[in-house]
């Protein structure tokens, strides 16, 4: 009797918890959709949760090493949702998919905590050996529509892939990454702002080589500077070429 009341409480146990990732999940895809309803609309109309949802049960059975039950599950899902998610992949909490359409997660990649997907994303593998081939997604991440992810590669904590990009290395964390190949370009964009735009008709190489950066120097110096940008009719035309670098 002891045994099956502790039997039960572990049932039950397990089915609280089932029901508190549902709602965290819920109020994850409410957070990131602005298109979302109340509960009752996320649990029917959103085929992403329904494809994460279906797969949590999947990939317990294939851990059970009940592998035709799993994929038997994996390809329904498929079907009614346009998500393929293998079993055996690893998925964290409030993992979200946004529309769902022709997401493809692969059986050795590994997907962090609070990772939004966008349709058509892939985590594909490039090499037909087994062991692990497929990505990881650390937590945190944000993957464009119609983004693919190839290989064994890393995407750090925070990054961004953008829609469309083809990524086949690692990304580092906080990175925002687009194009194909991927390059990434927030690292641009900060180092842009912090050197600044040049002022119109300032020659820099020639603030550099007569130590007027800074924009001080002696009034003759100034109309030297002016006359370089400028007029060169009284310059001597050899020099003047030589000299011009605006």
């Amino acid at each position: 009797m002891a045994r099956r009341s502790g039997r039960e409480r572990g049932l039950f146990g397990r089915l609280r918890d089932a029901v508190a990732r549902v709602r965290e999940d819920v109020a994850a895809i409410q957070e990131r959709d602005p298109a979302a309803g109340g509960t009752l609309d996320v649990l029917l109309f959103y085929p992403g949760m329904t494809a994460v949802w279906t797969h949590r049960v999947a990939h317990a059975l294939w851990k059970r090493d009940r592998r035709f039950a799993a994929r038997l599950l994996s390809h329904s899902a498929r079907l009614l949702t346009a998500v393929e998610i293998h079993p055996g992949a690893e998925l964290g909490r409030r993992v979200t998919i946004d529309h769902g359409a022709g997401v493809v997660v692969g059986e050795t990649a590994d997907v962090g905590d609070d990772v939004h997907f966008y349709h058509g994303v892939t985590l594909g593998a490039n090499q037909p050996h087994a062991g692990k081939r497929h990505p990881t997604v650390e937590s945190d991440v944000v993957l464009g529509a119609g983004a693919t992810l190839v290989g064994a590669i890393t995407v750090g904590e925070g990054a961004s892939i953008g829609a469309s990009a083809v990524v086949s290395k690692d990304v580092p964390p906080g990175a925002t990454m687009v194009g194909n190949p991927a390059r990434r370009v927030d690292e641009a964009d900060e180092t842009e702002e912090a050197d600044g735009p040049l002022e119109n008709g300032e020659c820099a190489d020639e603030a550099v080589s007569e130590g007027h950066a800074d924009g001080s120097g002696e009034e003759d110096d100034v109309g030297a500077s002016e006359t370089d940008c400028g007029d060169d009719s009284e310059a001597d035309a050899e020099t003047a070429h030589s000299r011009q670098p605006c």
